[in-house]
């Protein structure tokens, strides 16, 4: 292997230059299936690029090929996330399992398969999953964020939801997807104005975001009819 290329690409992939880092790795002249640690370093910057398709032809090789049980935890939760993404719900229900049989139960499992139910429609399921994540990381705040958000997309004990939509920001104020979730959760209880102040907020932070764009129109349509309804 030409180290000179990889150990440059390894320096480039820790300072989060993924472009330049994954330029460097493609001019190392080995074939990847025979080196996996340089399959390892193309996943991650093909997932980091988001070129999801291209990430997992390297990662299931370190998956397959590698012996580092670490190296193998990283990419099988890596793929579980990028199955989910790409509603391949099955193949990231089994990267998921495999990871549970093998001991490595975390709150990023257990989060991630908690998402995937959720994006099925399967609310209990996704529910009881992200509690498991809880009780390990009570104080995680995209933990605590996805709970509120759900309990509030569905409407499930808003105040419980709003409580901790709360906590995630608290935790971590200038978030624009936990300031979402605040302001959505308002809105579920009828609180328009606070619901607005959130997600004005949380568009400052992330312009651009059409779930954030959606939520705020919801909002001002509301303030409008209840405006108009008053006026009567």
């Amino acid at each position: 292997m030409n180290r000179d290329f990889f150990q440059s690409g390894i320096k480039l992939y820790r300072a989060k230059r993924y472009k330049n880092a994954l330029e460097e790795f493609l001019q190392v002249k080995k074939d990847p299936s025979e080196d996996v640690d340089l399959s390892y370093y193309l996943g991650l910057c093909y997932a980091n690029l988001e070129q999801y398709e291209d990430a997992l032809v390297y990662l299931e090789q370190v998956v397959t090929l590698h012996t580092d049980l670490l190296m193998i935890y990283q990419c099988r939760l890596l793929l579980s996330y990028i199955y989910t993404i790409t509603r391949r719900f099955k193949l990231a229900e089994f990267e998921l399992d495999e990871l549970i049989k093998a001991g490595f139960e975390s709150p990023q499992v257990y989060s991630i398969l908690s998402y995937s139910l959720y994006a099925q429609n399967n609310t209990d399921r996704s529910l009881e999953y992200l509690d498991k994540a809880l009780e390990m990381e009570p104080e995680n705040p995209n933990l605590l964020n996805s709970k509120g958000y759900i309990n509030a997309d569905k409407e499930r004990d808003i105040e419980e939801a709003l409580a901790y939509c709360k906590k995630a920001v608290r935790i971590k104020n200038d978030h624009p997807a936990y300031l979402d979730s605040l302001g959505w959760a308002y809105y579920k209880t009828g609180r328009y104005e606070e619901a607005r102040v959130y997600l004005k907020r949380a568009y400052s932070l992330a312009s651009g975001n059409k779930t954030i764009a959606g939520h705020l129109k919801a909002v001002m349509d509301a303030e409008k009819k209840s405006s108009g309804e008053e006026a009567l």
